[in-house]
Formats: structure tokens, sequence, C-alpha cells
């Protein structure tokens, strides 16, 4: 199975100059806790309702700071191409639970979940990474931004 079978597409884009507070707002409307972030008609990086918690909220950073000041720049995604079991193994290797999907003119198409894997994949391929994204530490450990 292919990436673009199972990945939600239409998704929403922050801005890197949006302050965080309108990114919480929007997730919490849209019930999501995972944004792309693009400029310039480029991903720039990922913000999670997490990063804004540990990284805004825990420093006692104003809700007007910008995404720019709390996103993830380190950028993990994944081609809708790709296998869908070869990408949730990626997943769970490097530790993360949602990956921005592009194609191969470099544009956002999507995004995979494990829970997309889950449901429409081999249950446990998602379980199987799950398991490794949800050890403590690793490559996306919060207090290293």
């Amino acid at each position: 199975m292919k990436v673009a079978e199972i990945m939600t597409r239409n998704v929403r884009i922050a801005d890197p100059q949006q302050p965080i507070r309108a990114i919480a707002e929007m997730m919490a409307s849209d019930d999501i806790g995972f944004l792309p972030v693009g400029e310039n008609d480029r991903l720039v990086g990922t913000i999670t309702d997490r990063d804004m918690v540990i990284r805004a909220v825990a420093r006692g950073l104003d809700p007007e700071c910008r995404v720019r000041d709390v996103m993830t720049t380190d950028l993990k995604y994944c081609f809708d191409d790709d296998d869908v079991e070869k990408v949730v193994k990626n997943m769970g290797d490097i530790q993360v639970r949602r990956m921005p999907v592009i194609n191969h003119d470099k544009r956002l198409v999507g995004v995979i979940t494990l829970a997309d894997a889950a449901l429409h994949e081999d249950p446990e391929i998602a379980g199987a990474a799950l398991s490794e994204v949800v050890h403590p530490g690793g490559q996306h450990n919060q207090s290293r931004h």
C-alpha cells in the first residue's frame, strides 16, 4: 500500500510568523495536534501542541510568540508514493507519530500518522512503530531545542 492511499489530505499549514495562540486555536477547532509549517511555498518545519507546551508555556513565553520560536526545524517527511510499511518503520526509528507527505515536485500533499497506518495497514506494524516512538529521549527530545 502506498502512503497516498491512507494519508490525510487538505492539510492546514502554519505560517512561521503566526502567533502560537492562533495555532492553538486552529488545533483546538480542528481537533488536531500537528501542523506543517510553510514559508514562501516551502516546508520549513512542523509544530505540535507539545512543542507549544514544552517550548513556550513551560518557559513562560507569551502566547503571542511566533511559531518560528517553538517549531521543530529538523524536518522529516516522506513521499506520497512511498510504501506505507517502510514509512511506518521509519517513523518508529526516528520516533515521530506524524509526518508530512510531499510529492516529487516537493509540494506538501498530506500528512501520514501512525493512526492512519493502524486503521488502513497492518495494526501490528503501527504498534511496533509506536512502541519505538514512546521510548524516552531519542533524537526528538524536547529539552534539546
